[in-house]
């Protein structure tokens, strides 16, 4: 056995043990960080082949695992875009530079630029779903992908493309024109008028008038604000209505069911009228029409499919970004970044994109953060393991190196 390798295993124990502080130490300083996960360092044995009559000393190596699928607990917040994943999935995250990560720490907040960033400054990536556009997710790989920014979300305006109406006419309602004669200001036996809005946000309302043109007959037309009509009378704007004991007063199977017009300044808008009905009751009115007015954010939700929810002064909601969630086959292989975020590599396999609550994905929680998983006693008594095999080593190096100098003074 040699003394210098009883020195050498010695140095190696106590390198092992310091690698293993080093990690609690890490741990304990990042036991409040948002997200983070705990380090450890596991042991394992280099022995040297020994002769019959002798045995030569080998080391012990070390490696660092990451327990980054242990999760931490939620701790609630007041604040709608702290984010927080339940179950499997990362945040996509991107640098100043424009590098993509993955992490699990959801305290963003929007910078100024309207940017949500988390506190080591990476912004949230999703899908741009304003206008009620798909998300387009490229499954492997962050393709699509934007930087999520609330502040595209204010002061917009969305024309008016289509009004669904529930409606009633009176049966009972005198005949006032002929079919020749379009229902209109000086023709008309029900009226009312629907609110819609141009390209720029500019409430624009529209005249609807119907007149009786004969039994379960009637002609709808659609008015300018001007006066000027809106629709042009014909088959189109004729509408009838089955009395019979199979259709109780809704639309004929051949009648118009819906009218088209273009709003003035804006875009064209579809008139459903097909839920209509004649039945004993006086004339109702009831119009839901899309589109709204510019109007400032009030504040934005997120729901746990990670739609991010613009809800404006007026009150208008608007669906604007959802956001991405990343996996890999084995997430605890990942490489940690500076920043608490991680990036994939050979062992960790390749990125999968998809969105919360699909393809094994967890959910979105809004309102809350995930706790670093850093169990605080476990730590101190790792701390307390490796100051006591650090101690034990240094004492076989002692040993060893007081040996030598027995050996050494034979000679004098």
């Amino acid at each position: 056995m040699s003394l210098y390798g009883v020195m050498r295993t010695g140095v190696s124990g106590m390198n092992a043990q310091s690698n293993k502080l080093s990690t609690v130490s890490d741990n304990i300083a990042n036991v409040n960080t948002v997200g983070y996960k705990r380090a450890s360092t596991e042991f394992s044995s280099l022995i040297l082949k020994s002769g019959s009559g002798n045995y030569d000393s080998g080391a012990v190596e070390t490696t660092v695992r990451y327990a980054i699928t242990d999760p931490g607990n939620l701790q609630f917040t007041t604040s709608t875009t702290d984010l927080a994943v339940q179950g499997n999935g990362f945040f996509v995250v991107r640098d100043a530079n424009g590098n993509n990560f993955l992490t699990r720490a959801g305290s963003f907040v929007p910078d100024s630029t309207g940017n949500l960033v988390n506190t080591a400054g990476f912004q949230l990536m999703g899908y741009n779903i304003q206008n009620g556009a798909a998300p387009n997710v490229a499954a492997n790989g962050f393709g699509g992908l934007q930087v999520i920014n609330v502040n595209q979300m204010a002061l917009q305006a969305s024309p008016s493309t289509l009004a669904t109406v529930a409606a009633n006419l009176d049966p009972s309602a005198a005949v006032v024109g002929t079919p020749a004669a379009a229902a209109g200001p000086g023709n008309y036996t029900s009226k009312t008028s629907m609110v819609t809005y141009d390209n720029i946000g500019n409430a624009v309302t529209l005249d609807v008038y119907a007149a009786k043109t004969g039994a379960n007959t009637w002609d709808v037309e659609v008015y300018d604000p001007s006066g000027a009509a809106l629709t042009t009378h014909g088959a189109a704007t004729t509408f009838t209505f089955d009395v019979s004991a199979a259709g109780k007063g809704a639309l004929a199977a051949a009648s118009t069911k819906s009218l088209s017009v273009a709003v003035p300044g804006g875009s064209t808008l579809n008139i459903d009228l097909s839920a209509m009905t004649q039945v004993a009751s006086s004339f109702d009115f009831k119009a839901t029409v899309d589109g709204n007015a510019p109007s400032a954010v009030e504040k934005v939700n997120i729901d746990s499919k990670g739609v991010v929810t613009a809800v404006l002064k007026n009150g208008t909601e608007l669906p604007s970004f959802q956001i991405a969630l990343a996996t890999v086959p084995s997430p605890d292989h990942l490489t940690p970044e500076v920043g608490n975020v991680y990036s994939p590599n050979l062992d960790s396999g390749n990125v999968q994109v998809g969105l919360a609550g699909q393809g094994g994905l967890g959910t979105i929680q809004s309102g809350a953060l995930e706790d670093s998983n850093v169990d605080l006693a476990d730590e101190l008594t790792s701390m307390i393991e490796a100051q006591r095999g650090f101690t034990a080593n240094s004492k076989s190096f002692q040993t060893g190196a007081d040996l030598l100098d027995v050996v050494v003074n034979l000679k004098r």
